[in-house]
């Protein structure tokens, strides 16, 4: 994948550290110049002001996305205790202040704690999801609120840590595609009596793809040249099968993968337990030929077929 003078472009997962002040739309709309190739997109947004892991599929990895969609997300950032904003964060405009001087660290910790573990959250305004056809961050911009359903989460982990700064704290949060960081850091700062708003936010890892494996803008324009076509992707672009690392795997024969090229059931139930999820099914040559989903009959049901080669 991604070889030099690919005729159609290159093909593979681009583990992007997004900048601020960039879109995840600016993002791959840029990367789709700089790569030559037009089927570019990515899996889970990142506000402009929030820095970090953006995952981008590239030509056939973008059929793949989806199953990135859903991986646990692990964010690092700070908050301001004792101010609320319109947007929960530091871009927004303050809406009210409190004298929070009489929270400890302890108290801090324990309110983090006990907004673990499986929630209902209530997204934000300012947020990409559509309500009726329009996105939230539009209605808000117009000055419009509505009523938004909560809505299943999970965290994992929401810790705290002191900095040098009085009344900024730093952050860690584990936890669920979905998970409004913004959010929960307001209802850290209601839970302790007053308020609170996110004033960083930098996404460390999307399921296995964490920042030691993430090349900034840069990189991918140095590498380009630009003559996209003629470049070399290696080492930059991870292959279909890496991209799919993550999920529980089968190799087949020969026989398997003529089945698989067809978008035939597999039948591995008695050999290996697979697990609930998607599985990667990967020919001898460790390739990725496919993604698989249980059906109700327990047998592997084609969910993405990749094209040969």
């Amino acid at each position: 994948m991604g070889r030099r003078g690919s005729g159609e472009g290159p093909h593979g997962l681009l583990v992007i550290d997004k900048e601020p002040g960039w879109t995840s739309h600016d993002v791959v709309a840029k990367l789709r110049g700089l790569l030559g190739q037009r089927r570019t997109g990515h899996a889970g947004t990142l506000d402009p002001s929030a820095t970090g892991v953006l995952l981008v599929g590239v030509g056939r990895v973008t059929r793949l996305l989806r199953f990135l969609q859903d991986t646990t997300k692990v964010y690092a950032g700070e908050l301001v205790l004792g101010s609320t904003t319109t947007t929960l964060d530091a871009d927004g405009e303050v809406t009210a202040t409190y004298d929070m001087s009489g929270i400890d660290l302890g108290a801090m910790r324990a309110g983090a704690a006990s907004l673990t573990g499986e929630l209902l959250q209530v997204p934000p305004m300012v947020s990409a999801l559509k309500v009726d056809g329009q996105r939230l961050h539009e209605l808000a911009r117009q000055g419009i609120e509505v009523e938004r359903a909560p809505r299943p989460v999970r965290v994992d982990r929401f810790t705290i840590e002191p900095t040098a700064v009085e009344g900024r704290f730093g952050f860690e949060v584990v936890c669920s595609s979905g998970t409004y960081v913004r959010s929960l850091v307001d209802d850290l700062g209601r839970g302790l009596g007053g308020g609170a708003h996110m004033a960083t936010l930098r996404r460390m890892a999307v399921g296995p793809f964490g920042l030691e494996r993430a090349h900034l803008l840069s990189e991918v324009a140095a590498r380009s040249g630009g003559a996209p076509r003629e470049a070399d992707w290696s080492g930059l672009l991870l292959t279909p099968a890496e991209a799919m690392g993550g999920l529980a795997q089968l190799v087949v024969d020969d026989e398997g993968a003529a089945r698989v090229s067809h978008g035939r059931t597999l039948e591995p139930a008695g050999v290996i337990d697979l697990g609930p999820g998607p599985v990667a099914v990967l020919g001898h040559d460790g390739s990725l030929l496919g993604v698989y989903e249980p059906d109700a009959s327990g047998r592997l049901a084609a969910s993405v077929v990749l094209a040969a080669g």
